[in-house]
């Protein structure tokens, strides 16, 4: 079933959103040759606690870690390990949730360890505009399908693989909720958007195939040719003004900011040593 929120679940929301980006810039900050996905994940779970939310994938169908850690080939779903260390010209997509008084945030970026080819910088590049892309198109009175649209055409304009298998979701009272948002068209398809409806936008592209392989593990998820994937992801709420996208302040008791939030929006932390959390300078806004 599809629930669409009011004000006082959005402001928890909100809260929850805000709470990951907090983490995830720490997260971000730390992703440097060197550091091992484990002390990433130490981050995220300091991050989250000392801000006052919860953890939203411990557990959550026996995932066992904070964070998802996905490097280079790896599109979603990576375990963090002691065993893994970042290195320079790599790619990872973090990917992480938080829980406030029963409301859930969910995100994810993509972070560039050092240098990276020209190839790999265009489909980080690129899975970033896809996200904008996707986001803007959430109207009330839209579909579903219109996201997917947006999204694949961004794609398509660089020949990148767009994952079909895992897609982004609806969220609030739970981690995963209805409908599905697939990261492909055709447009006017799926479910009506109604004002109120929230949905985890996710652009999830390869440089190679779109297929992928799930790995021994029972969780990771590889691209099948071994190429690079990226992966951004927003919270966002369909407003009868337009999308917002939750975690930034632009939902608030005081009022609404609809569109997607710039590069310069994004919290920047002080660089933090390595395994310690940052410290971030932004503050709450709600």
């Amino acid at each position: 079933m599809i629930t669409c929120k009011g004000r006082t679940e959005l402001l928890k929301m909100e809260r929850a959103t805000w709470i990951v980006q907090q983490a995830l810039a720490e997260c971000v900050a730390a992703c440097r040759p060197g550091v091992t996905t484990e002390e990433i994940d130490r981050i995220a779970a300091d991050g989250i606690r000392k801000r006052g939310g919860r953890a939203a994938f411990p557990g959550y169908r026996g995932y066992p870690k904070t964070i998802c850690a996905s490097v280079n080939d790896e599109v979603v779903h990576g375990i963090p390990s002691a065993k893994r260390k970042l290195r320079d010209g790599d790619i990872v997509g973090l990917d992480l949730g938080a829980v406030v008084d029963g409301y859930f945030g969910d995100a994810a970026r993509t972070a560039i360890v050092g240098e990276v080819p020209a190839d790999v910088a265009v489909l980080v590049r690129d899975t970033w505009r896809a996200l904008v892309a996707g986001v803007s198109a959430v109207r009330v009175g839209g579909r579903v399908g219109d996201i997917g649209a947006a999204v694949e055409a961004v794609a398509k304009e660089q020949g990148l693989g767009v994952v079909r298998e895992y897609v982004g979701h609806g969220i609030g009272t739970a981690l995963h909720e209805e409908p599905q948002v697939p990261n492909y068209g055709p447009a006017g398809k799926g479910e009506t958007i109604r004002e109120g409806m929230t949905l985890a936008i996710e652009p999830m592209f390869n440089l190679g195939t779109a297929r992928v392989r799930l790995a021994s593990d029972g969780w990771t998820v590889r691209t099948a040719d071994g190429k690079p994937s990226a992966h951004f992801e927003h919270t966002v709420v369909a407003t009868a003004s337009g999308p917002v996208v939750l975690g930034f302040g632009r939902y608030s008791a005081e009022g609404l900011v609809t569109g997607v939030p710039g590069e310069t929006e994004y919290p920047v932390p002080a660089a933090p040593q390595r395994g310690e959390p940052a410290a971030t300078t932004g503050e709450a806004r709600v």
